[in-house]
């Protein structure tokens, strides 16, 4: 037994997974010519593990092996309960019926396993799952129900070695020997002889499924699309489309999140625009720690009260106490700051303009949402430093345009430009500008990005100041000659990527505004059926790949789905949960007519375009998309800021889905009696936080454009009776 555990131990730090299970299976007496393993490119579904093991050379892998399938469900229990997950391995052709294995292990409504259950579970995901992610380690945590009439067809079959990217060939008959030596608690059962419980007559029928619940869900969708509609169960909606859509994968703390290549394109196409904007007012990236001693992150008291319930601390180097805990940065002003103020000796060191492109861990609470609050997240963080308020102040606001535009000119969603009330401004800060935004399905608002000045507040404290040009003889070189400097901090992050799915995003998935989608343009060829010769079937694939090198040339990011494991109707699917803005189909009859079908994914709209108007045609097309994309959201917007000037209709109005635009007195107690006196039990279906089912609203900003209201002069503010300063934007927030 021991030279099996050494081997399972070592599986987690081998540069492959498979020679390890390859040394455990050895280890077992199993013949070392039967197992064999294969390195190859990265599958996500079964359909592409196949393609993957097929394009391996014939003396990489057995001359006849078969799939492995391997499910992990979830059982239904009372709330008392700790369900224990069930693994069932059979055959990839083999037909699971789940009530009949839920019957036979004496179990209910079992259901398929979610991330974050595979990962605590098992430390894997849907990608890698397999019997070899059991290990004497996490085997106490599940049940394992394998198939016997697999095991007694002696076939050999390809076996996830706990990697996408790896596989081990194995008999079934290893495989109940490997799970037998790490203590698995198995069933075998030949799956042919399982059958499903009768139905219960119709008097015996349990209380159906709620009406919403119901109405949610999407029929026939369970396998190929998204389950429910986002107007009826918009949290489940949400999860759904960023995991479908391939943005992001779980990870095992909680909290944090894998951002996939998908997601990540639209980060880097924001850092492209953003770091051309900044650097044409002369800001340079630069890179500073992630740690900050205690002693200077307490300088400054006002700043950090209002991160102090987030702040993560590092507390423990190995098995040694630190003398001092150093925090997470939960922002970089206490990190750079003392560097400032040695870096800057002279008035002609500025303006000095920084900015970095890092992360930042914030621990505060509970129930997270993948991009809209995490634990640790991306962003950049601009900090700058100026002589004089009027270079500070100008800076703020062409900050603050950048990030309107980043939202509109990137990803079609349209914002409020304006400032925050005194209560919701940066801690430590002078007075803080930001964009809102708004999610259509919830009716709440969403801060979009900040731009802060901060004054001399922070100035003062680390001593970041200069000689006075303007001093006189008298003073100079003295304290009273010396000036404090003025300072800005502005900060977007990868919350722009969640309110973008949130918006666009419909019941068919992700809605991919096309400045920002990493494929603008998929190309499908179509009609390639048993009764096609193969002749016309290459030339239709050609002109796809043509069409697609014509593009690419052209500096459109397209690509040719020429995958032939899968029917149209799939990759039509599979591309419209990943949003792909425009898709081209080609078929024998538009090989031979010279064209091709061109359809939106956001409305649809289907056109005949000439194959050789394409490179022309598809950058107006997606300009158009663009276009219609941010003028249906503005719409939806706009149509549901409503102006309010009694207390009687704030709430009503604010229940409809409504920002409320009120003659506001701009008193922070007052504002705290509005949040308050607006709280109420949450509307059903609505998407929630551990802070919302008596969420009140806030002020959001006070917009810079007051010119769409009347003149404040002889308003009163609706809640407390006061003179009225400015219109205000209040509303439910995320």
């Amino acid at each position: 037994m021991e030279p099996f555990f050494l081997a399972s131990h070592l599986a987690f730090s081998s540069t492959h997974m498979s020679e390890s299970i390859l040394a455990a299976l050895s280890a077992l007496s199993i013949k070392a010519s039967e197992p064999r393993s294969a390195t190859h490119a990265s599958a996500s579904s079964q359909g592409e593990w196949a393609e993957a093991l097929s394009a391996l050379p014939d003396t990489a892998k057995p001359a006849n092996y078969r799939l492995l399938k391997t499910l992990v469900f979830k059982p239904k229990t009372a709330k008392s309960e700790t369900p224990i997950p069930v693994m069932v391995v059979t055959d990839e052709a083999t037909q699971t019926s789940t009530p009949a294995i839920g019957a036979h292990l004496k179990l209910k409504e079992l259901r398929l396993a979610v991330p974050e259950l595979l990962h605590a579970t098992l430390g894997a995901t849907k990608d890698d799952v397999s019997p070899f992610s059991v290990t004497a380690e996490n085997a106490s945590k599940l049940r394992v129900v394998v198939d016997q009439d697999m095991v007694d067809s002696g076939a050999i079959y390809a076996v996830h070695a706990r990697s996408a990217s790896e596989t081990v060939f194995v008999t079934g008959a290893a495989l109940v020997a490997y799970l037998t030596n790490v203590q698995a608690s198995m069933d075998t059962v030949a799956f042919s002889t399982l059958t499903a419980p009768a139905k219960p007559q119709q008097s015996e029928v349990q209380k159906p499924v709620s009406k919403s619940k119901q109405d949610a869900k999407i029929q026939d969708a369970e396998l190929i699309g998204i389950t429910v509609r986002k107007e009826l169960d918009f949290p489940e909606w949400y999860q759904q489309v960023l995991r479908k859509g391939d943005m992001l994968d779980y990870y095992d703390v909680s909290g944090c999140y894998i951002l996939k290549p998908w997601s990540y394109f639209v980060w880097e196409c924001i850092q492209d625009f953003f770091n051309a904007e900044i650097r044409k007012i002369g800001v340079q990236n630069c890179s500073f720690p992630m740690f900050v001693s205690s002693d200077v992150l307490e300088r400054e008291k006002d700043h950090i009260e209002g991160f102090a319930p987030e702040v993560a601390w590092v507390t423990k180097a190995g098995k040694s106490d630190l003398e001092k805990p150093v925090a997470i940065r939960p922002t970089s002003e206490t990190v750079m700051y003392p560097y400032y103020a040695k870096w800057i000796q002279s008035h002609r060191d500025l303006p000095l303009r920084m900015n970095q492109w890092n992360s930042v861990v914030r621990w505060e609470f509970k129930h997270p949402q993948p991009f809209l609050r995490t634990r640790e997240f991306l962003w950049q963080e601009g900090h700058t430093v100026h002589l004089h308020r009027e270079q500070a102040d100008e800076e703020v606001r062409y900050i603050l345009d950048l990030y309107r535009r980043v939202y509109e000119e990137l990803l079609a969603v349209p914002v409020v430009p304006g400032v925050k009330s005194e209560k919701e401004k940066f801690a430590g800060g002078l007075y803080t500008t930001t964009v809102e935004g708004y999610v259509p399905t919830t009716g709440r608002g969403i801060q979009g990005g900040t731009s802060h000045a901060l004054g001399q507040n922070f100035s003062r404290m680390f001593d970041i100041t200069v000689q006075d040009p303007k001093a006189s003889d008298e003073v100079r070189g003295k304290p009273e000659g010396r000036l404090f400097l003025w300072q800005n901090s502005w900060g977007l992050s990868t919350r722009t990527i969640g309110v973008m799915v949130m918006v666009h995003g419909d019941d068919k998935g992700l809605v991919m505004p096309p400045r920002v989608s990493q494929v603008q343009v998929v190309i499908v060829p179509c009609g390639l059926g048993v009764k096609v010769s193969q002749e016309v079937k290459d030339a239709v694939n050609k002109l796809c790949a043509d069409t697609e090198a014509q593009l690419r040339g052209a500096g459109i990011r397209a690509h040719a789905d020429l995958r032939d494991n899968y029917n149209p109707g799939f990759k039509f699917n599979d591309w419209e949960l990943r949003g792909v803005p425009l898709r081209i189909e080609v078929g024998p009859k538009d090989y031979e007519n010279k064209s091709a079908v061109a359809v939106r994914r956001d409305t649809g709209a289907k056109a005949s375009l000439p194959i050789d108007s394409l490179v022309q045609r598809v950058p107006e097309l997606l300009d158009s998309i663009h276009g219609d994309m941010l003028a249906k959201a503005d719409a939806q917007f706009r149509d549901h800021r409503k102006v309010v000037l009694t207390w009687d209709e704030f709430t009503p109005t604010l229940n409809e889905k409504n920002h409320v635009i009120i003659p506001w007195c701009e008193d922070s107690e007052c504002e705290d009696d509005i949040k308050d006196r607006s709280a109420r039990i949450s509307l059903a279906g609505e998407a929630q936080d551990e802070r919302a089912p008596s969420m009140g609203a806030k002020s959001l900003c006070i917009p810079f454009d007051q010119s769409p209201y009347p003149p404040i002069e002889g308003h009163k503010c609706p809640q407390c009776g006061k003179p009225a300063k400015c219109w205000t934007m209040f509303g439910r927030s995320y």
